[in-house]
């Protein structure tokens, strides 16, 4: 139980390849959407981060942006450049691993196949002298709570991927670690099993009181898992918040485009101001009045007409019929998916997905939307995300 405090972390790795600088050219350029600096490859810059005592916070983003690299960093298996690691108030930058009371559970299992589950689980608790008795006691707790009391004598061979991973996290359970550490640990077991572990995760962390700081490249678990979600781009924090808060309120359009499934929709549009200075997008034929609270907020920011990217999200987007007011599209491909139907329609030079709700449809199948027929739609002015289109900023915040 324990607070983790990050300020201004930065992880530089050495640049091996040759410099091939030219007169004239700027001095940081991409190469793999990392920065690459005189002092090498920035993987993570500028990352800083308040962790609760027992809160469960998800870093998440695309493969390379850096949420491992950083959660190594917490555990001491990588160097910090720069900036400071606090762990229960005490600096950690120079403490190895050993001596941060820390647990870490890595995406291949890392199990000992030499070992039954028993030895693989009590082997951390040995190493440490600790007594036989509270070792048993403690491994017999945790194979408890993870339902794998009749696997401790096998070996891990003998275990599916599912129990692997419920050894994997027994083992870091025992030591009672301040803060518990997860690398992707769901990302080797299939869709279905991932589901069921995700629960037990749940489960488990309303059992035992720990800080844990989880990574992962998969939405869906960051938005069952997380007390609050920390979504990265090329090493740097886009936004931090609740899953609620960043799916209501995405601070740019690379969070609006990641954080919600299918992704939400984007258009080149206009934001209006009509005549009794009520804000308004204006899409294709469309023309509609924002919400009181979006309206609130533009003002005291003081946003001015002009061109906006537009975000609607799928699950937004109402099917309508004709009229001057409408956004027009035509089906490409309708896909139906038990409870909704997704279609995939071209409009206004865009892809662009609606789900449509079965029991809405009053029985009509996805056989009712053909290829190529045309499709009338509108949104209400409480669910749509003006952006900027040069920054990529919302507008609201």
């Amino acid at each position: 139980m324990a607070d983790v405090v990050l300020k201004n972390i930065k992880k530089v790795y050495p640049n091996i390849e040759p410099k091939k600088k030219k007169k004239g050219e700027p001095e940081k350029e991409k190469k793999n959407n990392l920065k690459v600096t005189e002092e090498g490859v920035l993987a993570v810059h500028d990352f800083n981060l308040e962790i609760k005592d027992n809160e469960f916070i998800v870093l998440v983003g695309p493969s390379g942006c850096g949420k491992s690299t950083t959660l190594r960093m917490i555990a001491g298996l990588e160097e910090i450049s720069g900036g400071e690691l606090y762990i229960d108030g005490k600096l950690m930058n120079d403490i190895p691993p050993k001596d941060r009371d820390i647990a870490m559970v890595f995406q291949n299992y890392a199990l000992y196949p030499h070992m039954t589950v028993y030895e693989n689980m009590a082997f951390g608790l040995k190493l440490r002298h600790v007594d036989p008795k509270e070792i048993d006691r403690k491994v017999k707790e945790a194979a408890e709570i993870l339902d794998i009391t009749q696997y401790l004598d096998r070996k891990p061979k003998a275990l599916s991927g599912g129990q692997r991973q419920r050894v994997a996290i027994g083992r870091a359970i025992v030591r009672s670690p301040k803060v518990f550490l997860m690398d992707e640990p769901l990302s080797n077991l299939d869709a279905k099993l991932r589901n069921q572990m995700r629960a037990e995760i749940i489960k488990l962390r309303q059992r035992i009181d720990t800080t844990f700081i989880y990574v992962t490249h998969d939405q869906t678990e960051a938005m069952t898992l997380g007390d609050r979600i920390v979504i990265m781009r090329d090493g740097e924090i886009q936004q931090v918040g609740t899953p609620q808060e960043v799916f209501d309120h995405p601070a740019n359009l690379f969070v609006a485009g990641f954080i919600g499934m299918p992704r939400m929709n984007t258009f080149d549009a206009q934001l209006q101001r009509d005549p009794d200075g009520k804000y308004a997008v204006q899409l294709a034929n469309a023309h509609v009045v924002l919400s009181d609270e979006k309206q609130a907020r533009l003002a005291q920011k003081n946003v001015q007409p002009g061109p906006i990217v537009l975000g609607v999200r799928p699950e937004h987007i109402m099917l309508a019929g004709e009229g001057e007011q409408m956004i027009h599209g035509t089906v490409d491909v309708s896909e139906m998916m038990g409870s909704a139907v997704h279609l995939h329609l071209q409009a206004c030079g865009r892809d662009t997905i609606i789900i449509v709700q079965t029991m809405s449809m009053q029985g009509a199948t996805n056989s009712s939307f053909g290829i190529g027929q045309p499709i009338a739609f509108t949104f209400g002015g409480n669910v749509v995300h003006v952006f900027d289109p040069e920054t990529g900023k919302n507008l609201e915040f």
